[in-house]
Formats: C-alpha cells, sequence, structure tokens
C-alpha cells in the first residue's frame, strides 16, 4: 500500500466534492433526459433552463417534518439511510482518474471495492426493517435477495478481467487496459458487468426494492425529510459510481484507444487535464445510458429478475470465466 501524500488529500477533497455534486447534476440530467423521450420540457421553472430545481428539492426536504414510525425501532431506523451514503463515499478511494490522480493505491484495490459496494444494501435491508411497515419491509427483502443474486455474477465479471492483469491492484487493471479494452477482451463479461450494475443500483428494470404500484414507495416508505433525502442522494451516487466502475473495469479508465501508439508525450498538467476529461467523459456516457433505460425499458416481475441472476448470469459469467483463463493459460504456455 503506498502512502498517503499531499496529492491523495487533494484528489480525494476534489472526488468527494464532485460525487456529492454529481448526484444534483444526475437529478437534473435525469429529469431532462426523461422529458425528452417524453416530449415533454422538464424543468423550467426554478432558475433559468430550471437549474436550480435540484436546490429547491434540497430546501423542500429540509423543511419537510421528519416523521418516525412510532412502532419502529428509531435507532436503526436513523442510521439506515446513512449507510448507502457513506458507502459511495468509501468507494472513491481506489478509483484511479489519471495517471497518478487516486486516492490510495492497495494490492487488494479491487477486493475492496465488491466488498464496500455490497455494504450498501445493509442501509436498504435494515431501513425496511426498522420501519415496521409490510411495504418497508417486502422491500429490504427483495433487495437482499436481489443483491446476493447479482453479486455473484458482478463478482465473476470482474475476476475475468483479474485474468488479463494477475493484480488486484485498481491502477494495473487500467494500466493493463492501455492498448486492448476489456470491453474487446471480454465482452461477454462486460455485459454481465453492466446489467449487474443496474441490478446493484436498484435501477429500471431492475428496481422491485421500491416498485410504486406494489409497495407504495417500498423499503423508503415510512421516510421523510433528510432521511429520504439521503436516500435519494445514494441512489444517484451509486449509478455515478456504478458508471465509474464500468469505465474503469471495461472501458479502460482514463486511457484513450490505443493512445500508446498516436498519442504524443505530453506534460504533467496536460495529461492530468486529458486523463480526468477522458475519464469524466466516460463516466458521463454511462450515466446517461443508465437515465436512457430507466425511461425505456419496463420493470422486469420479481420472478424474472430471480431467474435472470441465477439461470442466465451466474452460469455464463463462471463459462466465461473458465473459457479466458483456459484461453489465457494456453496462450502465455503454448502459443505465446
Amino acid at each position: 500500500m503506498e502512502p498517503v501524500t499531499t496529492t491523495s488529500y487533494i484528489v480525494l477533497g476534489i472526488a468527494l466534492f464532485m460525487l456529492l455534486n454529481s448526484a444534483a447534476i444526475a437529478v437534473y440530467a435525469e429529469r431532462r433526459v426523461s422529458a425528452f423521450i417524453q416530449n415533454r420540457l422538464g424543468p423550467n421553472r426554478v432558475g433559468p433552463w430550471g437549474l436550480f430545481q435540484p436546490l429547491a428539492d434540497v430546501v423542500k426536504l429540509l423543511l419537510k417534518e421528519d416523521v418516525t414510525p412510532e412502532r419502529g425501532f428509531k435507532t436503526v431506523h436513523t442510521i439506515a439511510p446513512v449507510i448507502p451514503v457513506v458507502t459511495a463515499l468509501l468507494t472513491i478511494a481506489v478509483i484511479p482518474f489519471g495517471d497518478g490522480l487516486y486516492v490510495t493505491d492497495i494490492n487488494a484495490g479491487v477486493l475492496y471495492l465488491l466488498a464496500v459496494n455490497s455494504l450498501g444494501v445493509y442501509g436498504v435491508t435494515l431501513g425496511g426493517w426498522a420501519s415496521n411497515s409490510k411495504y418497508s419491509l417486502l422491500g429490504g427483502l427483495r433487495a437482499a435477495a436481489q443483491m446476493i443474486s447479482y453479486e455473484l455474477p458482478l463478482g465473476m465479471a470482474v475476476a475475468s478481467c483479474i485474468l488479463f492483469v494477475g493484480s488486484l491492484s485498481m491502477i494495473d487493471v487500467v494500466n493493463s487496459q492501455e492498448y486492448w479494452w476489456n470491453i474487446i477482451r471480454n465482452p461477454i463479461g462486460a455485459v454481465i458487468f453492466i446489467v449487474a450494475a443496474f441490478a446493484e443500483a436498484n435501477r429500471t428494470p431492475f428496481d422491485l426494492v421500491e416498485a410504486e404500484q406494489e409497495l407504495v414507495g417500498g423499503f423508503h416508505t415510512e421516510y421523510s425529510s433528510m432521511k429520504f433525502g439521503m436516500f435519494f442522494l445514494a441512489e444517484y451516487m451509486h449509478v455515478v459510481i456504478g458508471s465509474m466502475l464500468i469505465t474503469t473495469f471495461f472501458f479502460g479508465g482514463y486511457h484513450l484507444p490505443f493512445a500508446g501508439y498516436w498519442l504524443p508525450e505530453m506534460g504533467s498538467t496536460a495529461k492530468a487535464i486529458l486523463d480526468i476529461s477522458v475519464f469524466t467523459l466516460k463516466t458521463v456516457f454511462w450515466v446517461f445510458t443508465f437515465i436512457w433505460v430507466r425511461w425505456t425499458i419496463p420493470r422486469f416481475k420479481y420472478n424474472q429478475v430471480m431467474k435472470l441472476g441465477w439461470k442466465r448470469m451466474l452460469p455464463i459469467s463462471i463459462l466465461n470465466f473458465i473459457g479466458l483463463a483456459i484461453i489465457i493459460y494456453a496462450w502465455n504456455h503454448y502459443l505465446g
């Protein structure tokens, strides 16, 4: 593990600031994109082009009454919304935003990411249980079942990427894609990871944990004020984090396609600006994809979600891992 330097603290501060603000930007973008898809105007009253609408939403949530169910478990009910927000913030510690632009590099960065990412569901599950409401409890149980179902194929997709690297460091994962991105070397793993990322973020068509037509509001039915706001913030933060991980594992991170062949030598400042710009554009594209899919594909039924996870994605991800392992071994020992 590398020591934490001044650059690391600067990167951490900027990353935290951008991640917290990216949620507000994503909310505005979602309203604009959904309005375009549905042939509506979208937010256009609060500020020019409705740009201050996210700020108005925050003020509204702050002014709302904070209600806790009388028969609920008040301490857990209060703590639960904080958990998914904290887990989203913790993930940025090992994500490289550019050449040398990361908070820390640990030799088990991939394991750290998978471990922290799996903790977010506890906030949803505990929130549903602590509300002492049948609708909230059903939403929490669905979240737990969905997380278990899609954590396995997601982990296998990540493991198939590690085969090309031979390291669990996120820096090594990105550097291994300087010439060939993993989307080219491992397209099946990429599709599995992207679908699992949608399921892990509880986004349509995998939003069974909310399912307004069935469960009123799902796990956050009994939440109001900023407790609901924390869940709302966490959802969009996980969308942004999911987009960053898709970019990092399968789309070269901050690398341009075959950059080593045609990109000239650049100064450190120009290289940093280019790396951050490339990484940001890729992340924005996947955030847009999250939004686009939500307003295009209808919600799956619960049995369809479980069948897709256990009977389709898990077996395919295992076969993909085994196939890639055989190919890489044969290439290194017989063909290379």
